[in-house]
């Protein structure tokens, strides 16, 4: 079983940037890859990026690149987001998961996940 818990959101002006955190209980072979993703009310739970434990390999959604960061401290088994350009329409719950690394950019592929974080972008 590994519990995530996440942190470091909040409300932010658009252009604005944030750094979300998810500190792992521990790391496994069914948890080699981080992900987070963002939900909206009413809407799909959506990736946003993922990296892997194990090697420096990453994945972003398009809405994302060259504004978003994710990152990892293999030390602390924590993995980051940061948020830069903030736009209004980043606004979601967003959260922190942990899979196989089988399909990184789906929701199916991960199998454990923290209890969200709200990000609020103002216009």
């Amino acid at each position: 079983q590994v519990q995530l818990v996440e942190s470091g959101g909040g409300l932010v002006q658009a252009g604005g940037s944030l750094r979300l955190s998810c500190a792992a209980s521990a790391r496994t072979f069914s948890s080699n890859t981080m992900g987070w993703f963002r939900q909206v009310p009413g809407k799909e739970r959506e990736f946003v990026a993922a990296i892997r434990w194990s090697v420096s390999i990453t994945y972003y959604a398009d809405s994302v690149k060259g504004r978003f960061t994710i990152s990892r401290d293999n030390a602390k088994n924590t993995v980051y987001l940061q948020m830069n350009s903030l736009k209004p329409e980043d606004t979601a719950v967003y959260y922190c998961a942990a899979g196989a690394g089988v399909l990184p950019r789906v929701r199916q592929g991960y199998e454990y996940w923290g209890q969200g974080t709200q990000v609020t972008v103002s216009s």
